[in-house]
């Protein structure tokens, strides 16, 4: 499990963030993935590819743990899932469960925060349990791939987060 006080090496993060790109390329369930923001604070940044509005799956690290997250600058698209999430009476860490068990992850479920953040992002996110001193070895990437395209699994159906091809 991460440390807090931890922090992960750049290198470590880089390698990490590269594999995951690689591994989101290959599923072909985003727009554009790009790692941006090399330096100190690089993160994986995959573009949701038919939300109603820009949204962005995101893997990067915060206080010596990495997360994977959702985010959108658009306040209907964040509410529209919350919205459906009071309607169906699920927790969203439920929903997420299955989702990251059809990715292989047999951890049980993440919990998932949802706040605005400072820079004015709706940001729903879940700390992952990679070892900061390790956050490049196989299992990590493993966990890290597993979390993501869960991520993208379980809030695509969510909201308007598949919007579809409006001219249908």
């Amino acid at each position: 499990m991460s440390n807090p006080s931890q922090t992960i090496p750049g290198s470590a993060l880089l390698r990490l963030l590269d594999a995951a790109a690689a591994a989101a390329r290959k599923a072909g369930v985003f727009g554009t993935v790009e790692v941006r923001g090399g330096g100190a604070t690089p993160m994986l940044v995959c573009e949701a590819q038919r939300s109603a509005a820009p949204a962005e799956y995101r893997l990067f690290a915060d206080g010596g743990k990495v997360y994977v997250a959702l985010v959108t600058a658009d306040r209907w698209l964040s509410q529209s899932i919350e919205a459906q999430l009071f309607h169906l009476g699920d927790k969203l860490e439920e929903l997420l469960e299955e989702d990251l068990y059809d990715q292989g992850y047999e951890r049980g479920t993440l919990p998932v925060e949802h706040f605005r953040s400072a820079d004015k992002l709706y940001t729903f996110r879940s700390p992952l349990p990679i070892d900061p001193a390790a956050a490049d070895a196989p299992e990590a990437v493993t966990t890290a791939c597993q979390c993501l395209l869960g991520y993208e699994g379980c809030f695509r159906r969510l909201g308007d987060m598949d919007a579809g091809d409006e001219e249908d």
